[in-house]
């Protein structure tokens, strides 16, 4: 368990004005993704099957939530980390074109994740897909679909400061690029978080592309699974947060594996046996769309906007009682 405490922290906004405010927060954002993006909601599964495949394997560590099902000869299911594999079956099985796209509720369980101001085990956010063409699988597009995210945050930014003046406006009007090797040519003495922070500071927001690979140095910039995002064209959004004085990551997304960035991938990783899975064999054999998606934050947004100091302000979770207990006494009101 971690905590950071802000010096002399105040909330903004008390514990029903801020239930209030979420409300709108979410409203609002989620109308101006789907209208930058013009996708469609639908409806997703909050557990599948392991045997599937469909299963986000996140960094390769983490267990997910798993139980057996009376009904079906007891079989096991997991609790989704995310939606990443399902959102690309999904547009193909339901016949969405090129520029076409869903968004979905997502919500899962992470149990390993340690507990801090911005983790929770608790994981709520927007998952999203749309369709390309392969020959759209380039830098250019994924950029321009970035802006076109960030163009969401500030609309937002700018309802939410109406609705309540008291909160204040922290964006910048553009979205900074960087990929991962430049910041580290950039920060060669700090460790990735430390760059993130530093590069966010200066700038307020940043992409942050080309997560999974190993950089110059031989380390990974960080972890991501092999099978969802293309290593060269995926990325981090991250804004600054002054709250807690550290960069606060709202999306992660990407253009989707190809068969070849998917066959790569397997192997960097050791994980060449999944290539037999249902989901793999699909891309493999190019019978599934080529995507784009993502993830984005639903309380990380909230707390972002709403100037919290702790994520458990905007959602209720599951906090050890020494955390609980620090919150109390520092003006933190947990949900």
């Amino acid at each position: 368990m971690k905590l950071s405490v802000p010096d002399n922290y105040r909330p903004l906004l008390g514990l029903r004005d801020t239930e209030v405010a979420i409300k709108k927060l979410k409203d609002y954002f989620e109308d101006a993704l789907a209208y930058e993006l013009y996708l469609t909601r639908v409806s997703a599964p909050l557990f599948v099957k392991p045997e599937t495949g469909l299963n986000d394997n996140l960094n390769g560590t983490e267990r997910p939530v798993d139980f057996d099902l009376l009904d079906d000869n007891n079989a096991r299911v997991e609790v989704v980390h995310s939606l990443a594999k399902w959102k690309r079956m999904a547009l193909g099985r339901y016949g969405f074109q090129k520029d076409e796209g869903l968004y979905t509720d997502m919500n899962a369980i992470r149990r390993d994740e340690e507990l801090d101001n911005i983790h929770s085990i608790y994981v709520d956010q927007w998952d999203w897909e749309k369709v390309l063409d392969k020959s759209m699988r380039h830098e250019t597009y994924l950029h321009t679909t970035v802006e076109k995210i960030y163009n969401a945050f500030l609309k937002t930014e700018n309802y939410i400061y109406q609705e309540y003046p008291v909160l204040e406006k922290r964006l910048p009007p553009q979205v900074t690029f960087v990929t991962s090797e430049e910041l580290l040519e950039k920060y060669p003495s700090l460790t990735p978080k430390e760059r993130e922070n530093a590069i966010c500071e200066k700038h307020g927001a940043v992409f942050i592309r080309n997560i999974g690979h190993a950089l110059s140095d031989g380390e990974r910039h960080d972890g991501r699974a092999p099978d969802y995002d293309d290593w060269n064209l995926n990325g981090d959004l991250l804004f600054w947060n002054p709250i807690l004085g550290n960069a606060l990551e709202l999306s992660s997304m990407g253009i989707r594996v190809c068969e070849n960035s998917l066959t790569e991938q397997l192997a960097i990783a050791g994980c060449e046996d999944r290539a037999s899975l249902p989901f793999h064999s699909m891309v493999l054999d190019k019978s599934l769309p080529y995507t784009i998606g993502g993830g984005i934050g639903q309380s990380r947004i909230c707390m972002f906007f709403l100037q919290k100091a702790h994520i458990g302000e905007v959602q209720s979770s599951i906090w050890p009682d020494e955390m609980i207990a620090e919150c109390e006494a520092s003006n933190i009101l947990l949900l």
